[in-house]
């Protein structure tokens, strides 16, 4: 018997290392430089509908399997818990933690922005035409339409429009009740387990094209905009990304410290993701990804099938940053002065106006419409001052948002005792691995 078989045949695992150009935040990294030097020295290639159709492509095949991941983890989520106060319990404990950080995002948002008054001096001209169908949709954002929309017409009308909230509504209703079904909702609880294994094989394939989204994304944005597209904004954008950043290290890094672990060894677990969301401008498409790591990192199945899905609707807090810094900027640069009472009116109004804006880039512009609207109608020509830098700092908000519904669901599962200790420091320590759903089937089914 050679040692190898004794090896295995003794449980030990034989891997060998992955070379590091094997490893896929290395690849998206590569890709990004690649895609924003070709951007750069060759606009007109960069341009080019095929490969804006890369970076199109990708996020659309990640949305394609949104629906399915969502509904599969939230229906087994709540249908393996015995108790049925324990989804309610979660759920407010959830809403609880997203209201009260993403207040401190809002109120540091204003803090930075008037400390910082990049605005002032600009010149920029306002053009109106150039913002007026975000105009339009923002001013039909009204919460009333927010709750009912939560409310598909049809089932099937939900998943086809991919539409988390509704098809979140249905998945806790349909968990709900193969819960109260018990034993003879034993049947359908197992098939969508084994459903949730092959989608999660498909993401698994799909992963394997984000370089090639992110060289297409970057690309295209660098072509089309260029490098100087940042122009007399770069105070903008700059202010953003330090604002961002203080609050992910300072706000976030202290939660992370209270629940026992380090906000940068956090960062680092999740750094495939962040690099794809840096590429692709959409914190939609490392979800799937994100979901699978906070399970291997510790998190109880239920938290992470109830807590990501709702964060990505209600715990904006890369939007909501940048709201308050976008508003005050277009009041600076237009000579608007806006006093106290109406800077807290931003604070509540961008609160209400943030719920329902999914991670799709773009979704920041139109909720910063909203919050115009209502602070200063005056103020909403003036968002076309901004309109140019947008996809620059969509990045950063999709950054933001990934990483505060990561840190959300570990603390959920925290405050609900539902984290395993031992899990998260092998994860954080970098000596486990991600297991794939298969995989850990498999190892269910022998054991």
């Amino acid at each position: 018997m050679s040692t190898m078989t004794m090896h295995i045949e003794a449980g030990t695992p034989v891997r060998a290392r992955k070379a590091f150009y094997h490893t896929l935040y290395v690849q998206v990294l590569f890709a990004i430089v690649v895609g924003g030097l070709l951007g750069w020295l060759a606009p007109d290639i960069a341009t080019n509908d095929w490969i804006k159709a890369l970076g199109d492509g990708f996020i659309k095949l990640i949305k394609m399997v949104i629906g399915p991941i969502i509904f599969c983890t939230v229906v087994s989520g709540i249908a393996h818990i015995q108790d049925a106060k324990k989804v309610g319990r979660v759920g407010v404990k959830a809403l609880l933690y997203f209201e009260v950080v993403s207040t401190f995002a809002l109120v540091i948002g204003l803090v930075v922005g008037n400390l910082f008054p990049v605005g002032h001096g600009i010149g920029a001209q306002a053009n109106a035409q150039a913002v007026a169908k975000f105009a339009q949709q923002a001013s039909e954002h009204k919460t009333v339409d927010f709750v009912l929309g939560i409310i598909p017409d049809s089932v099937v009308g939900a998943f086809a429009k991919g539409d988390i909230l509704q098809i979140l509504l249905f998945s806790i209703l349909f968990g709900f009740a193969l819960m109260l079904l018990g034993e003879r909702g034993h049947g359908v609880r197992t098939l969508i387990d084994d459903l949730a294994q092959g989608v999660f094989g498909v993401i698994g394939i799909v992963m394997k094209a984000a370089p090639f989204g992110a060289f297409g994304a970057m690309a295209y944005t660098i072509g089309k905009f260029g490098p100087s597209a940042l122009g007399n904004l770069a105070g903008l954008v700059g202010l953003f990304y330090l604002t961002a950043a203080l609050f992910v290290f300072v706000v976030l890094g202290t939660i992370a410290r209270v629940v026992g672990f380090n906000i940068f060894r956090f960062l680092a677990y999740i750094k495939d993701e962040l690099l794809i969301v840096l590429g692709t401008s959409s914190s939609e498409s490392a979800l799937p990804q994100l979901m699978r790591k906070l399970e291997a990192l510790g998190c109880s199945k239920s938290v992470v099938g109830l807590v990501v899905p709702t964060g990505y609707s209600f715990n904006l807090d890369g939007t909501n940053i940048y709201m308050t810094l976008a508003t005050l900027f277009i009041a600076q640069a237009m000579g608007v002065h806006l006093d106290f009472g109406q800077q807290m009116t931003i604070l509540i109004v961008a609160m209400l106006t943030s719920k329902g804006a999914s991670g799709v880039t773009g979704a920041g512009f139109i909720t910063l419409a909203a919050t115009l609207t209502v602070v200063n109608p005056a103020l909403v020509p003036g968002m076309a001052i901004v309109f140019s830098i947008d996809k620059f700092m969509s990045e950063c908000r999709a950054l933001t948002n990934l990483t505060g519904n990561g840190v959300a669901c570990i603390v959920v599962s925290w405050w609900e005792g539902e984290l395993d200790r031992t899990k998260l420091e092998e994860a954080m320590s970098g000596k486990a691995a991600v297991v794939p759903h298969s995989a850990e089937a498999s190892a269910r089914a022998a054991a």
